[in-house]
């Protein structure tokens, strides 16, 4: 589908691990446009880190590079606890979420084993160039900056959403409200990068106090400080923030905005963008691919399209 300008984001941004990937993570996810939100996620109660079964798509595997077809296991690259998206089953420190069983369904389609390997958003693209990993399957918007060293496979819609008190107390409707108030985000995330220097342009224009900026290295930590009044609002991906809502009876949310596709993403040069492709695209046709984003509430997030290196 065609996402309007304004519809075109992006989530996660490195700070300055290497110059080039600095720029290159200034965007990730998104979501169909205007109704991705988590229905009823049952991220909290997953019991396993099992998908559905899916068939080998033989054509897929055999677009494989030989290093994948020797090793028979793709690394792939997950941030850190943020459900229903990816997340540590209960009592466990095994990764669970819709992130991380996209990941295994695409390993099912290409007949491989998937090694998780959990580590902070920042450190995936510098990870992915150092062959660390594979892959990354980490909610990521593909943009023509990472696209330098990235090749994207679409494979489900995310977006903004803004979190509130209760009630609402400071009126808070929409992103052009934000102007003066106490804001929480994620340290390194588009929103914060991207999003509020924006919108402090708005603000300014309009003679208004500028947002009041607070980081932090998860939603959690962000949720915490608002209930207990530090901040006016959390801004963060609309899956994660829908999500707490419907653990934390103290929040809301307030407005969700902003959806576009996200992307697995692939080293250039690696030899899987064919493969990861083939395999995605079986994948999303599959009553799997459904049953797994319908486990996490997240069943409006589906597309019917793997596009390839479609820049938001």
């Amino acid at each position: 589908m065609n996402i309007p300008p304004v519809a075109r984001r992006a989530r996660f941004a490195l700070p300055a691990v290497v110059a080039s990937a600095a720029l290159l993570l200034s965007a990730t996810a998104c979501s169909p446009a205007g109704s991705a939100s988590a229905s009823n996620p049952s991220a909290g109660s997953a019991s396993d880190t099992s998908v559905p079964t899916l068939a080998v798509n033989q054509a897929a595997a055999d677009l494989l590079p030989a290093s994948i077809k020797s090793s028979k296991v793709l690394r792939v690259a997950i941030p850190t606890n943020e459900p229903p998206t990816q997340f540590y089953r209960e009592g466990t420190q095994e990764m669970t979420g819709t992130n991380p069983d996209v990941a295994r369904l695409i390993g099912e389609a290409l007949g491989v084993k998937v090694d998780i390997q959990v580590t902070n958003f920042d450190s995936i693209i510098p990870g992915l160039a150092a062959n660390r990993y594979d892959m990354t399957v980490s909610s990521m918007t593909p943009t023509t900056k990472r696209m330098e060293v990235l090749d994207f496979v679409d494979y489900m819609q995310i977006g903004n959403a803004i979190a509130v008190p209760k009630g609402n107390p400071a009126g808070i409707k929409d992103e052009h409200a934000l102007c003066g108030k106490k804001v929480g985000l994620l340290t390194g995330s588009y929103q914060l990068t991207v999003n509020v220097p924006d919108y402090d342009k708005e603000c300014t224009a309009a003679g208004k106090e500028t947002i009041q900026r607070n980081e932090f290295q998860d939603t959690r930590q962000a949720i915490s400080a608002l209930t207990s009044g530090r901040l006016d609002t959390v801004l963060a991906d609309s899956p994660i923030l829908n999500f707490a809502a419907t653990q934390n009876q103290q929040i809301e949310v307030a407005a969700t905005y902003e959806f576009a596709p996200v992307s697995v993403g692939v080293p250039k040069e690696s030899g899987l963008l064919k493969s990861v492709s083939a395999a995605l695209s079986a994948v999303i046709k599959s009553d799997a691919y459904t049953k797994v984003l319908t486990k996490y509430g997240l069943e409006k997030s589906a597309i019917t399209d793997a596009r390839v290196n479609f820049a938001q």
